[in-house]
């Protein structure tokens, strides 16, 4: 056997229909459109419902973007902070504990609005570079979980 012996199986294609070939075909004269109207003179736009107005009008206009991945962070700025004293680590439990922080789960986020004036070690998932850099400037770390 060879490739050009390959052929396909007995009844496997058929062959195409030629619409308006003369009345021996079948499919001659009107060529299976029917007698007069819209559909045997013309094709008619996708979505044309007659006149109604269209299902893609009726329906109103998406509204933007939304990303599925984004990260929703829970921010807590750096002057919240001077509630904790000198020296303490915080983290989500303990902003949760002072009521910083509603969601438990949802990470973290330090912004840096306002002045800090204690120590602490700071744990959370994100810092701003000014949240950080007034957390360290007040003699503290800020540590990225």
């Amino acid at each position: 056997m060879k490739l050009h012996h390959l052929k396909p199986a007995p009844g496997a294609h058929r062959k195409r229909t030629r619409v308006g070939r003369g009345i021996g075909s079948g499919k001659g004269k009107t060529a299976g459109r029917g007698q007069k109207g819209t559909y045997a003179r013309n094709t008619l736009p996708r979505g044309f419902e007659g006149g109604q107005m269209p299902l893609q009008r009726r329906l109103p206009k998406l509204g933007g973007f939304v990303n599925r991945n984004r990260v929703e962070y829970s921010p807590v700025n750096v002057e919240k902070l001077n509630v904790f004293s000198n020296g303490t680590v915080v983290d989500t439990p303990a902003l949760v504990s002072k009521g910083l922080v509603r969601k438990r789960r949802a990470p973290v986020k330090i912004l840096g609005r306002g002045e800090l004036q204690v120590g602490l070690t700071v744990r959370a998932n994100a810092f701003s570079e000014s949240a950080r850099s007034k957390i360290e400037q007040a003699g503290g770390q800020a540590e990225v979980i």
